[in-house]
């Protein structure tokens, strides 16, 4: 186990990522998403990480309707602020946004205190809980004067009052993250995609300065939606179909992993755990297929020659892992 900056909030070296059982792209049926999140406990995971943005409320309040099983004290849990939901008469789904849910609500995009304290309350009668742990501003790409002038602030009076024992930002880039690192005093990031066997663009200022400031750092978006999961034409980076190049890149990394008798699953997830900053590494999964298959893949060994043959062969421009 890992604590979360200086909070004393602790999790597992693996996470559980809650979007897909929020029917992120496809439909998944309760039975489903409550073994999933059994699966994960019986891996070993004992943190979960969701938002009122994945299926429009349905994530939290399958993860939390699962994890009544359980301890309170054993787990640590985590949602977003942000975006905010509100009641819609809508006709329709929510796929525009990615999750096949009934558009029965819409998101308002809100960092304000009050936005902020009132999307809090919703998350915890959704999840069923008195408490979350950990409470992240989620994709403020676009909003920056409103969450440093607001939002963080926010944040950190809850955690003064104890509603919340940690705060960070979660977003798909490094920039605005190390702004947050450098110059607020949030307890961990969540930073998803930036951090990969494609893209080690967080590992230039953002992760060095988390090391620097004690700053914990959760690393999301290990296969880059889907690429260095199962390298094949028509598979996804970043959510987008996969440019030539990185699909050829990302083959020859399959092959590499294949001579070294691994996965390349099993190698992306190992880059992402190797570095001092990361405290866990967060795998969205919808089955419990898929999370067992997760965890295997994490704890699956990976050779020092692997890591020095795709150096060797200019595949990894980075030191890391040693």
């Amino acid at each position: 186990m890992s604590t979360l900056g200086r909070s004393g909030v602790e999790v597992s070296p693996l996470a559980f990522g809650a979007a897909g059982i929020g029917n992120l792209y496809t439909e998944v049926g309760d039975d489903a998403a409550h073994e999933a999140v059994s699966a994960a406990w019986e891996a070993g995971v004992r943190y979960f990480d969701t938002a009122p943005h994945y299926g429009l409320g349905l994530s939290e309040r399958r993860l939390g309707a699962a994890l009544r099983e359980f301890p309170r004290s054993a787990y640590t849990v985590s949602t977003k602020v942000g975006r905010r939901l509100e009641a819609s008469d809508a006709d329709g789904d929510d796929l525009a946004n990615g999750f096949a849910v009934p558009a029965r609500h819409r998101r308002v995009w809100d960092f304000s205190a009050d936005g902020i304290r009132r999307t809090l309350d919703a998350s915890l009668e959704r999840l069923g809980l008195d408490r979350v742990d950990v409470v992240y501003l989620h994709d403020p790409d676009d909003h920056a004067e409103q969450v440093f002038r607001e939002g963080y602030p926010a944040l950190e009076k809850l955690r003064a009052e104890g509603v919340v024992s940690a705060i960070g930002a979660g977003m798909n880039q490094a920039g605005m993250l190390t702004r947050f690192v450098r110059d607020t005093d949030v307890d961990v990031v969540l930073c998803a995609g930036r951090y990969t066997l494609l893209d080690q663009s967080a590992g230039v200022e953002l992760l060095p300065a988390a090391v620097e400031r004690g700053v914990s750092v959760v690393i999301g978006g290990a296969f880059n939606s889907g690429l260095l999961a199962d390298p094949k034409p028509g598979a996804t980076y970043n959510y987008s179909e996969a440019p030539t190049d990185l699909l050829e890149r990302a083959l020859r990394m399959r092959a590499v992993a294949d001579r070294h008798g691994i996965s390349l699953r099993a190698a992306a997830l190992a880059f992402c755990s190797a570095h001092p900053a990361v405290a866990t590494v967060l795998v969205g999964a919808r089955t419990a297929a898929e999370v067992r298959d997760c965890a295997e893949q994490f704890g699956t060994p990976v050779p020092a020659a692997f890591w020095q043959e795709l150096r060797d062969t200019g595949l990894l421009p980075t030191e890391e892992p040693s």
